[in-house]
């Protein structure tokens, strides 16, 4: 990618940073006292993260080594990549919106475009699947763990069947492709119609081989493409360590299936405002009513809300540094 792209990135995501830490919603004595509360268990936090995101690029890697060599890509530079691109949907309107774009930019240089841009599509749609897993898996274990009346059972069976019907979407584009389909679907969406149509007929046959390149890694691939989703799904289990960790700060009492648990109702309702940058607002009452849902006391959720913000604005800031980091020319 050229310093030109890399910095525009760049001055983005500082200017969304520096929004948000004028719109806080905590004062900062507050926020110095709650961070001096979490004690040792703050920097555990930040580390566990350093695994999750290692366990992210592994996923990604399978997913470009199936489709041919590397061309000098290493693992490190990869997980450079993989930080800096999520420190982008971090602050990023619509999530998916910065990060994916410039992991493009930044692998085409050693995969071709046609091929960086299969990989990222292929990563993002495994990263958006393991999401269905999570939230279906915690179906299933709050049936199996806690008491279910009819209004949680509505509840239950509405996630159900979204997650169904969202995971049929996702199977189809496994099978076909999703390229053309995204573009397809920007030609009816008001401001954008005129250039998607042009892009479509422009780069035709790339957005088709893209297409193959996402269908054959189900077709033939299968142990490489459920390899790549089980990571995924690992990695979405090792982040709930996470409010584990921060719950213990206040209390002994919770186990780990309800922290899976938290985590999967928060991120469920976090990801219903993905309008927002980093979820504002959203996540914090997420937080709260998957905490209160559970039984447990709702300041609870506010304050692993808080300390899981400042984990995120930690990883932004080193993703976004790493973007000007260790750059080399090919």
């Amino acid at each position: 990618m050229s310093s030109r792209f890399r910095n525009l990135f760049l001055a983005f995501g500082i200017i969304a940073v520096i929004i948000m830490l004028f719109t806080f919603d905590v004062s900062y004595d507050e926020l110095l006292g709650n961070l001096e509360r979490a004690g040792i268990y703050l920097p555990l936090v930040l580390l566990l993260w350093l695994f999750v995101y290692l366990i992210n690029t592994l996923s990604w890697y399978v997913i470009i080594r199936s489709s041919g060599p590397a061309n000098g890509l290493s693992f490190s530079r990869l997980y450079k990549f993989t930080v800096s691109g999520f420190a982008l949907n971090y602050v990023t309107p619509v999530g998916l919106m910065g990060g994916e774009p410039y992991r493009i930019m930044e692998l085409t240089p050693y995969l071709g475009v046609e091929r960086a841009s299969s990989s990222v599509i292929l990563y993002v749609m495994m990263h958006i699947f393991s999401h269905f897993g999570l939230w279906l898996s915690s179906v299933a274990i709050y049936a199996c763990f806690y008491p279910v009346g009819w209004g949680m059972g509505v509840v239950l069976a509405l996630i159900t069947v979204l997650c169904l019907l969202l995971s049929i979407v996702f199977v189809k584009g496994y099978r076909n492709g999703m390229a053309v389909a995204c573009v397809r679907l920007g030609s009816h969406i008001p401001f954008l119609k005129q250039r998607a149509i042009r892009f479509s007929q422009t780069h035709k046959e790339k957005l088709e081989n893209i297409d193959s390149q996402i269908a054959l890694l189900h077709q033939q691939r299968k142990s490489t493409f459920y390899g790549a989703l089980s990571l995924e799904f690992v990695a979405r289990v090792v982040s709930c360590l996470e409010v584990w960790l921060i719950m213990n700060v206040l209390t002994t009492n919770v186990s780990f299936v309800s922290c899976v648990l938290i985590v999967a109702f928060s991120s469920l309702l976090a990801n219903l405002l993905f309008f927002l940058p980093m979820q504002l607002g959203g996540r914090e009452g997420g937080f709260a009513l998957a905490v209160g849902g559970l039984s447990i006391s709702g300041a609870f959720g506010v304050y692993t809300a808080l300390i899981t913000r400042v984990r995120e604005l930690f990883w932004i800031v080193i993703g976004l540094a790493l973007m000007k980091i260790g750059n080399k020319k090919l």
